[in-house]
């Protein structure tokens, strides 16, 4: 690979000077709204993307007019767990800086923000900063949000959990002061021509492309661990965390009409102890930055890296950098993939509140002030709120005096009281349009109709009862997981998907596709049929993905790199 030549990313790293660039020349230019074609992909390791009304797009080339620039922001906010205060100001920013008026719940438990004009930029970094927030690492080619099992139910389990997910966030951290000089205005502390062991694990070009990590407490699975880069499952004796197994290899992401690129879930490779966490991870993310691929993005992430490589040899590697080999992997249940919606007590008598955010997007409508609710209950919650990899919200720890008035706020703003479907409770949807410029089809815009069709299908069947996973995306790049969801809906063309069905309903198995370029008609008539088979073929307690499976409707996917185009 070393004749070949390399990705442009790649020489773009190399000669960021660690992320600078020319972001700060950028930013003072005023004749545009946009970054220069360099800078556009370095911004995304302070955390946001350059993006343009595409809905305005013709319109304003027709005037002769550049693309409406703005800018998509993404907080890093490990484990999802944030304060009332620091939600107060983060809803500040909002309805302060932002055209869209709007936070975003990502699949990832954190927040984004659209809209954001590029002078506004600077003045919200520093508005995070002072919420003791940042922006740093949410995207580009470095770990990023980490996420983690938000249950506060079982408190002292689940916080030992979190507590790793936040020492694995703050650990895998670029070193670069980058982001400190161009947002923040810290002086440059020293120069960087001596400066080659400031990124001990990243190196000066950091990692080949993204990397994603989860922590999950079984039996839940909401955080998808297997679709993950990393994932740590955790093993409990008792109330205690002892350590976890560990998965590696899942990714989502994947190219239309390229079959040598796929999604895939992470392979097992063992159980290590709670000690050695965070050496396994630097040794997981240290054989990617020196194994994976530099030449083609599209096959840069650490799921090829594994497939190319082979598991055994991977392994090797990996225990060879830690100095001490995996243990047998301990036996858990992995199970639902669901939010607990509602109240729900906790062992330690607190209340929590788990609260629907269609689409993660919390914005003032008509009959549903979502933003102004969540922001009246910031204003008395003594607890924390948690976002949840489903794109919702927890108001967690409240107390039993404290419960009736949160309740009476939630049910006053819209956010409590309307009935969810288990089919609606487990299903997501990305942002596509406007603002995505991958997004081939809609998917937030497009996913409560939707959804209302599948409801009345299942309806007439007679198992609207049934909980089915499913997710829409704009396109194949797998933002909301569709490629392990039972229904998956993968954005080809304006109005037009990939059907894939078959996966797991605990996240344990990829689907397949069924159906391609296919119409809303064609996908709900398809399902129509399904479902009548389903409604009366199917075994005690069996879920559709495994029944479109037993059934033949589509083949298991059991090795992605051979069977999900197969």
């Amino acid at each position: 690979m070393s004749d070949q030549k390399l990705a442009v990313n790649e020489y773009l790293k190399t000669d960021s000077d660690y992320l600078r660039g020319t972001i700060n020349e950028g930013l003072q230019t005023e004749v545009t709204g946009a970054f220069s074609e360099g800078d556009q992909q370095l911004i995304k390791f302070h955390g946001f993307y350059q993006q343009d009304d595409r809905d305005l797009r013709n319109e304003r080339k027709a005037q002769k007019l550049e693309p409406l620039y703005s800018f998509m922001l993404r907080a890093r906010v490990p484990g999802g767990v944030c304060t009332p205060e620091q939600w107060l100001g983060v809803d500040k920013i909002a309805s302060e800086l932002t055209s869209s008026n709007s936070i975003r719940l990502t699949t990832r438990q954190t927040f984004q923000y659209h809209g954001i004009p590029k002078r506004n930029l600077k003045t919200i970094i520093q508005g995070l900063d002072r919420q003791a927030l940042d922006s740093i690492a949410a995207c580009g080619d470095v770990n990023r949000n980490v996420m983690c099992n938000p249950n506060p139910v079982e408190s002292k389990l689940h916080q030992q959990a979190y507590e790793w997910a936040k020492k694995l966030s703050d650990h895998l951290l670029p070193h670069t002061q980058a982001y400190a000089e161009i947002w923040l205005d810290k002086e440059k502390l020293v120069s960087t021509a001596d400066e080659q062991p400031l990124e001990p694990v990243y190196g000066k070009t950091y990692l080949p492309r993204k990397f994603k990590m989860a922590v999950a407490v079984p039996p839940d699975n909401d955080v998808d661990v297997y679709t993950n880069d990393l994932g740590f499952v955790a093993v409990a004796d008792g109330d205690e965390l002892v350590g976890f197994n560990l998965t590696a290899g899942g990714g989502m992401g994947s190219t239309h009409g390229e079959t040598d690129t796929f999604p895939r879930l992470a392979d097992d490779f063992g159980f290590i102890r709670a000690e050695d966490t965070l050496k396994f991870a630097e040794a997981v993310m240290t054989v990617q930055r020196d194994w994976g691929n530099r030449v083609n993005r599209k096959r840069a992430r650490l799921k090829y890296t594994i497939v190319d490589h082979g598991y055994d040899a991977f392994k090797a590697e990996v225990e060879k950098r830690v100095g001490k080999a995996f243990e047998a992997k301990r036996e858990v249940i992995i199970g639902d993939r669901g939010d607990r919606y509602g109240w729900v007590k906790g062992i330690d008598n607190q209340w929590h509140l788990t609260l629907y955010i269609e689409s993660g997007r919390v914005k003032d409508q008509p009959g549903k002030m979502l933003q102004t609710g969540l922001r009246e209950i910031a204003k008395v919650h003594k607890g924390d709120f948690r976002m949840t990899s489903n794109q919702n919200m927890i108001v967690a720890s409240v107390a039993e005096q404290d419960k009736a008035e949160i309740e009476g706020l939630a049910r006053q703003h819209g956010l409590l009281g309307e009935v969810i479907s288990q089919t609606r409770g487990h299903s997501i949807a990305c942002v596509a349009l406007p603002t995505c410029s991958l997004a081939m089809a809609e998917a937030e815009r497009y996913f409560p109709d939707f959804i209302s069709k599948v409801e009345a299908l299942q309806d007439k069947h007679g198992f609207a009862e049934q909980a089915i996973v499913v997710r829409i995306t704009g396109c194949p790049n797998g933002c909301a997981r569709p490629f392990a969801a039972e229904i998956g809906l993968v954005g080809k063309a304006p109005g037009r998907y990939n059907l894939y069905l078959g996966a797991s309903y605990e996240g344990t198995r990829l689907n397949k596709m069924y159906r391609e370029n296919v119409q809303e008609a064609e996908i709900l008539e398809v399902l129509d049929t399904l479902f009548a088979q389903y409604a009366t073929e199917r075994q005690k307690g069996e879920t559709f993905g495994n029944f479109t499976v037993r059934t033949g409707v589509v083949g298991a996917v059991l090795d992605a790199a051979k069977d999900f185009h197969g």
